[in-house]
C-alpha cells in the first residue's frame, strides 16, 4: 500500500516553489527559427488545429489522478510545453486560469469568436402592462385630466373663453371620477392633492374670465375653505378682485386685508401688490385719507409708478397743494432701472459687437424697456397737466413749477413737451396770442422741438384762414424734420388750401411715406382726388382707410359720396346704411339716404328716413319741405299742415309756407279757416298778388262784401307789377333773369331774385303735379327740392387716442375741410 505513497523531500520543506526560475529550454526565443514544429504553425493553420491530445474518449479507462503525494503521466501540449498541473523534471507547474478570456467550450466546436454575446440575438420583449387594471386606469385617467386644464389654459390665452370654461368643466367632471377610483384602489392620503387644487383654480379662474362671478366665488370658497390645500389663503385676493369688479367695494377691503394677514412678511412684492389694490378700493370708495396711508406707505418700502401717480391723485381730491408737490417730486424720483440708450450704440468698428449690438438693439427687453419709459413719461405728464392748474395762482405759473422739477430729473426731454402742453392750454382758453407766443419760443430750440412747435403754429394760422402765415410755418417744420408726417400733412393743407391739389397730393404721399399709420394723410389724399375727378383712386383711399378705422363716420360717408359719384346709387345706399348704424341720430345722413331712395322711386323707404331726419332735427327746411308735399301728394292734406306752419316759424319772412297752410286747409275743406289764414297772410304781405287771387275767389264763393275791396287791390297790383317788369325788361340784357314775378316767393317783398333760380323760393315736384292749374302760387316753381347734401362729419377724422396727439374738435364740419393735425403735446 505504501508503495505508491511518495513522501516529498526533507530538501523542499524549506522552499515549496524552488525550480521556477530554473531556464526552460522551451522559452528560448533564439531557437526558434530551428523548431520545425513552430515555422510550420506560422506558415499554415496548423496552429488553430485543437491538439489531439484533448480529444479525450468517452470510456470508462481510468486515468492516473494526480495528488500532492504522488506523481502523474506527464502531459504535454502539440507545442511542447508541459501541460498545467504536470511535474517536469521534478517541478510543478504552476497553476493559470481555467479558462482563457473570450474562450468558451463553444470554440472547440468551431464557433465564431464572440465576447459580448451578440449572437444571441435581440432581448425577448417585456411583458406588456395589463390595461384592466386599476392602477393603469387611474394613470391614464390622470393624464386626461392634465390634459384638458393644459387645453383649458391655452384656449383662454387664444381668447376662446367659452372653449375654456367647457374644457375646465370637463377636467372637473374627470377629476372628481379619478378621486373616487383611487379612493376605492388606495388610502385616502395617497389622493393628489396637487391635481385637484390645480382643476379647481383653472375653473375659478375660467368662471371669472366669463364673467360668472358667483360661480367663481363658490369654487374659490372650496379652494379657501380645504385645509389640506397649503398658501391658498392667497387667493383671496382673486376673490377681492371680483368683488371689485362687482362694486363690492367694502367685502373687496376685506378680502385684500384677509389675503394681506396670510401672507408672510417675506413676500414684499406681493404684499405692496395687496396694498396696491386696497389704495386703489379706497379711491373708488371716497376714502382719500385711507388711500393715502396705503400709497405713503408703498412709496417708502418700494415706490413705483403706480403707487406714486395714485398718490397724486388722492391728494388732488383732497385739494392739498404742497403734497401734491411733494408726490410729483416722488414720481419723479422712482428709478425705472432700465440700461441707457448709449448701451445700443457701437463704441467701435468690432464687427462681432457690432453684431451683438444689432441683435439686442431690438429684442424682447429692449422693448419691454421701452414699453416702461413710455408708461413713466405717460405717468408724469399725466400728473404735471393734472396738478399745474391747481398747485399755484395759474396755470403757467404751475406749469412753470412743473417743468423746472422735470428738468432737474432723469426726464429731461419731458420738459419741451409740458412747455407745448402749456400752449394748447392757451388754446383750450382761447387765449391764442398766448399760445403762438409761447410756441414761438422754440423756434432757436433743437429741430424736433422746433418742428412740433412750427407745426402746430401752421394748424393755429391754418384755423384762423391766414394760410401765408399757415404754410410758412409748415415749410419751417418741414426743414427742421423732413420726415415729420404731420408737418407734411399741414403742408399738404396749406397748399390744397390755394387750389394746388396735384401738389397737395405729393405732400400727403410723402407723409404716407414717412408713417403709413398716418390716417390724417390717407384721408385727405381722397379728398385731393375727389376733387381732381380721380374717382377710382378716391375711392381706394378710403376703403383702406376704412380697414384701418372701421367705425368712423366721416370714411363711411366719404365712401358712400364717391359711389354717388359714380352714379351707383346701390352702393351708395349699402354704405349710408352702415353710416346710420354708427351715428343712428345723424339727421344729414337720414335724409341723404332718403334723397337716394326718392331718386329710386321707393316712397315708402324715403318716407321713413326723411321721418326720422326730421325726428332727430325737426328744423331742416328741406326734409320738411319733402313731408308736406308727400301728404299733399297722398291725399292727407291735414297732415301737412304742421310741417308747413313748422317752415313759416323756421322761415316767417317767406311767404310760400304760409300760402300752403291756406292751401292745405282750402283742399281739406275748411275753408273758412283758409279764408282767415289768406286774410292773415295778406296783412303781413299786402303786395302778394297770389294771396290776394285766393281771397278774391274765396270771397266770391261764399259770398262776402270784401270781394270788391280785393279786386280793387288786386287790379292795382296786377297794373303795377306790369310797370315794373316793362322797366326791368327794358334795363336788362336779353341774357338777364327778369325779377317781374315776384309774387307768391320769397322776392315778392324784397324783390332780390327771380324765381326760377333760387333755391329757397322753389316749391317741390309732387306740388307741381297736384291738379288745379288755376292755382298761380302752386305752379310757380319749376325745380325740384334740392337733394345735395353738406357732409355733417367732414374730413377731420378721429385720430388715434395716443398720449402724443393732440387733436381741435369742431361742432360742424363742411365738405371738403382737410384734415389738420397737432404734434405732441
Amino acid at each position: 500500500m505504501m508503495q505508491n505513497v511518495h513522501l516529498a523531500p526533507e530538501t523542499d520543506e524549506d522552499d515549496l516553489y524552488s525550480g521556477y526560475n530554473d531556464y526552460n529550454p522551451t522559452y528560448d526565443t533564439e531557437e526558434l527559427e530551428n523548431d520545425t514544429a513552430f515555422q510550420q504553425a506560422v506558415r499554415t493553420s496548423h496552429g488553430r488545429r485543437p491538439p489531439i491530445t484533448a480529444k479525450i474518449p468517452s470510456t470508462a479507462v481510468s486515468r492516473p489522478v494526480a495528488t500532492g503525494y504522488g506523481s502523474k503521466t506527464s502531459l504535454v501540449s502539440s507545442m511542447g510545453r508541459p501541460m498545467t498541473g504536470a511535474i517536469q523534471d521534478g517541478v510543478t507547474r504552476p497553476m493559470t486560469a481555467v479558462r482563457a478570456a473570450g474562450f468558451t467550450k463553444g470554440a472547440l466546436r468551431g464557433s465564431a469568436f464572440d465576447p459580448l454575446g451578440q449572437s444571441w440575438g435581440p432581448a425577448p420583449p417585456l411583458e406588456a402592462r395589463s390595461e384592466d387594471s386599476p392602477e393603469e386606469k387611474i394613470r391614464q385617467l390622470e393624464k386626461k385630466v392634465n390634459e384638458l386644464v393644459e387645453e383649458s389654459c391655452i384656449a383662454n390665452s387664444c381668447g376662446d373663453l367659452k372653449l375654456a370654461l367647457e374644457k375646465a368643466k370637463d377636467a372637473g367632471r374627470k377629476e372628481r371620477v379619478l378621486v373616487r377610483q383611487r379612493e376605492q384602489v388606495t388610502r385616502p392620503e395617497n389622493i393628489n392633492l396637487d391635481l385637484t387644487y390645480s382643476v379647481l383654480f383653472n375653473l375659478a379662474s375660467q368662471y371669472s374670465a366669463n364673467e360668472m362671478y358667483a360661480e367663481a366665488l363658490n369654487t374659490y370658497q372650496v379652494i379657501v375653505k380645504n385645509k389640506m390645500f397649503s398658501n391658498a389663503g392667497r387667493l383671496k385676493v382673486n376673490m377681492g378682485n371680483i368683488y371689485l369688479k362687482q362694486r363690492n367695494y367694502s367685502k373687496a377691503i376685506k378680502f385684500y386685508r384677509m389675503a394681506l394677514d396670510q401672507i408672510p412678511s417675506v413676500h414684499k412684492e406681493m404684499r405692496i401688490k395687496i396694498m396696491q389694490n386696497i389704495g386703489v378700493t379706497f379711491i373708488k370708495t371716497g376714502q382719500y385719507s385711507d388711500a393715502i396711508s396705503s400709497f405713503e406707505h408703498i412709496m417708502s418700502m418700494a415706490p413705483n409708478l403706480k403707487a406714486g401717480f395714485n398718490l397724486i391723485l388722492s391728494y388732488f381730491a383732497i385739494g392739498d397743494r404742497e403734497k401734491m408737490k411733494k408726490s410729483f417730486q416722488k414720481l419723479i424720483a422712482v428709478p425705472l432701472e432700465i440700461d441707457e440708450d448709449d448701451k445700443y450704440i457701437s463704441p467701435s468698428d468690432d464687427p462681432h459687437t457690432n453684431l451683438v449690438i444689432e441683435a439686442i438693439k431690438n429684442d424682447h427687453l429692449r422693448q419691454m424697456e421701452r414699453e416702461r419709459k413710455a408708461m413713466a413719461e405717460k405717468y408724469i405728464m399725466t400728473a404735471a397737466k393734472l396738478i399745474a392748474p391747481v398747485i399755484e395762482t395759474s396755470f403757467a405759473v404751475g406749469y412753470d413749477w412743473c417743468v423746472e422739477v422735470v428738468k432737474a430729473s432723469q426726464y429731461v426731454e419731458l420738459a419741451n413737451d409740458l412747455e407745448i402742453n402749456k400752449a394748447i392750454t392757451y388754446l383750450r382758453q382761447k387765449d391764442f396770442n398766448q399760445a403762438v407766443e409761447t410756441l414761438k419760443m422754440f423756434e432757436k430750440k433743437d429741430s424736433r422741438v422746433k418742428s412740433a412747435a412750427a407745426t402746430n403754429l401752421s394748424f393755429l394760422y391754418y384755423l384762423e384762414n391766414e394760410f401765408a402765415q399757415a404754410s410758412s410755418y409748415a415749410d419751417l417744420a418741414v426743414n427742421s424734420d423732413r420726415y415729420n408726417p404731420s408737418a407734411l400733412t399741414n403742408k399738404g393743407n396749406t397748399v390744397f388750401a390755394n387750389g394746388d391739389y396735384e401738389k397737395a397730393a405729393e405732400f400727403y404721399k410723402e407723409a404716407l411715406r414717412n408713417d403709413c399709420s398716418c390716417t390724417e394723410a390717407l384721408y385727405n389724399i381722397g379728398l385731393t382726388y375727389k376733387k381732381l375727378n380721380r374717382l377710382d383712386e378716391a375711392l381706394d383711399c378710403f376703403l383702406k382707410l376704412h380697414a384701418i378705422l372701421r367705425n368712423s363716420a366721416q370714411v363711411l360717408y366719404q365712401i358712400a359720396n364717391v359711389y354717388e359719384l359714380m352714379e351707383d346709387p346701390s352702393q351708395a345706399m349699402e354704405w349710408l346704411m352702415q353710416l346710420i348704424s354708427v351715428v343712428p341720430t345723424d339727421s344729414r345722413a337720414l335724409s341723404k339716404l332718403g334723397g337716394l331712395y326718392d331718386s329710386e322711386g321707393d316712397k315708402s323707404q324715403a318716407f321713413q328716413y326723411y321721418y326720422e331726419s326730421y325726428r332727430y332735427f325737426p328744423s331742416n327746411i328741406e326734409v320738411i319741405e319733402w313731408l308736406g308735399a308727400y301728404y299733399i301728394d297722398t291725399q292727407f292734406c291735414e297732415k301737412a299742415i304742421q310741417y308747413f306752419e313748422r317752415a313759416s316759424l323756421i322761415q316767417p319772412t317767406q311767404v310760400k309756407w304760409q300760402l300752403m297752410v291756406a292751401s292745405c286747409f282750402r283742399r281739406s275743406g275748411n275753408y273758412q279757416k283758409a279764408l282767415d289764414t289768406y286774410k292773415d297772410i295778406h296783412r303781413k304781405f299786402p303786395e302778394n298778388v297770389e294771396c290776394l287771387r285766393f281771397l278774391v275767389r274765396l270771397c266770391t264763393d261764399i259770398g262776402l262784401k270784401e270781394v270788391q275791396e280785393y279786386a280793387t287791390k288786386l287790379k292795382r297790383l296786377e297794373k303795377m307789377k306790369e310797370i315794373r317788369e316793362q322797366r326791368i325788361k327794358s334795363g336788362r340784357d336779353s341774357s338777364g333773369c327778369p325779377r317781374g314775378r315776384r309774387d307768391g316767393s320769397a322776392g315778392s317783398d324784397s324783390g332780390q331774385n327771380c324765381s326760377a333760380g333760387s333755391k329757397g323760393e322753389r316749391l317741390s315736384a309732387q306740388l307741381r303735379a297736384l291738379p288745379g292749374t288755376d292755382e298761380p302760387y302752386e305752379s310757380s316753381s319749376n325745380k325740384e327740392p334740392d337733394a345735395s347734401y353738406v357732409d355733417p362729419l367732414g374730413p377731420q377724422i378721429e385720430r388715434p387716442k395716443t398720449a402724443a396727439k393732440k387733436r381741435m374738435e369742431e361742432d360742424d364740419f363742411a365738405d371738403e375741410e382737410l384734415g389738420d393735425d397737432l404734434l405732441p403735446e
